[in-house]
């Protein structure tokens, strides 16, 4: 578990690492935007890419990067004005517009379009069979957010919906190392902290609640509709920086991108690291464009709507914008 709770740290480091070093950046002519991440996790191997390759200063924008922990918290940072722009789950917006505040907040990038988490195991998952989770209790994230509402589509689609416990009074950043303090017979976790799981005999890797689930608009990148309104340059900016990551991770092996972002997770080697990459590479995890798929977001809405998390319908064009998607695969191929 040291281990565990020292690779969280680490990242940590990392975050404030990357915030510290932009100093004042406009009076180089560069433009700062902060950035909330809802994690910090390889599940947006893209997005490091796109940092570690220098696509954000060469659109002319310095990125500070902070991580919120929770999708609840990340969209707290946004319509607080603590974060300009915020990598997080859709359904954050969606619960945003049906609280009632229409039109305050967009999303306008999509990164991911599966699910990044992973059901993990107390014993070799190799034979694991979903049956086994009938009777058995699962660390299964907050109420609400979408790696908990995946987990509860998965299991309905499994017929195990009335015979899984599922654990969700623990906070994000603390479920690994309550399932290494033996809570839980299963745990649902992202990358690289499966992994470390792994590594130190506490968990095996199971199944993939992505592969299960298909595809979904898992996360995407929101600004407030007043910053996009008064900043249409730095998301058009922003969204070209993020395709063009997107495009280098999609022609490139799992070693190359493990060698360009390692130094955003020194607690993993590059083996590792690759190892990670290849697990999201193989089952189709990242968009190819930026663009947000309509059909997905049905699909998303659906299992908001069989978690009984979802009020009422949200239309497309309430919550996306896809202008600056759109232009920016127009504008980066033709480069």
């Amino acid at each position: 578990m040291r281990k565990i709770i020292s690779a969280l740290a680490a990242s940590s480091a990392v975050i404030l690492a990357v915030s510290g070093c932009a100093a004042s950046p406009e009076a180089n002519g560069m433009t700062t935007v902060r950035l909330n991440e809802v994690v910090h996790s390889v599940f947006y191997a893209p997005q490091y890419v796109a940092l570690a390759n220098g696509y954000f200063e060469d659109e002319g924008l310095t990125i500070e990067l902070s991580v919120g922990n929770g999708a609840d918290k990340s969209m707290t940072a946004l319509l607080s004005d603590s974060a300009d722009i915020a990598l997080l789950g859709t359904e954050a917006g969606i619960y945003v517009i049906n609280e009632g505040r229409e039109n305050s907040v967009k999303a306008f990038a999509q990164l991911t379009q599966r699910a990044g988490n992973f059901l993990i195991s107390r014993t070799d998952g190799e034979n694991f069979d979903w049956e086994s989770l009938r009777g058995k209790s699962v660390i299964g994230g907050r109420k609400g957010g979408m790696p908990e509402l995946v987990l509860e589509y998965v299991l309905k689609q499994k017929g195990l919906e009335n015979d899984v416990e599922i654990i969700n009074n623990i906070s994000f950043e603390s479920t690994a190392g309550a399932f290494a303090a033996d809570v839980g017979d299963f745990t649902v976790e992202f990358e690289p902290t499966a992994t470390s799981l792994e590594q130190e005999g506490v968990g095996y890797v199971a199944a993939s609640l992505g592969t299960e689930c298909g595809f979904v608009p898992y996360t995407v990148y929101m600004a407030s509709s007043e910053y996009m309104e008064e900043n249409p340059e730095i998301i058009q900016k922003f969204t070209n920086a993020v395709y063009r990551g997107q495009l280098w991770t999609e022609n490139h092996t799992s070693g190359e991108i493990a060698e360009v972002i390692q130094s955003y997770f020194p607690e993993n080697d590059v083996e590792t690291l690759a190892g990670i990459i290849e697990r999201y590479k193989s089952q189709d995890t990242w968009r190819a464009t930026p663009v947000y798929s309509e059909e997905d977001f049905e699909l998303f809405e659906d299992i908001m709507e069989e978690g009984g998390e979802l009020t009422r319908r949200v239309a497309f064009d309430e919550l996306i914008d896809n202008s600056f998607a759109q232009k920016a695969v127009e504008t980066v191929k033709a480069e």
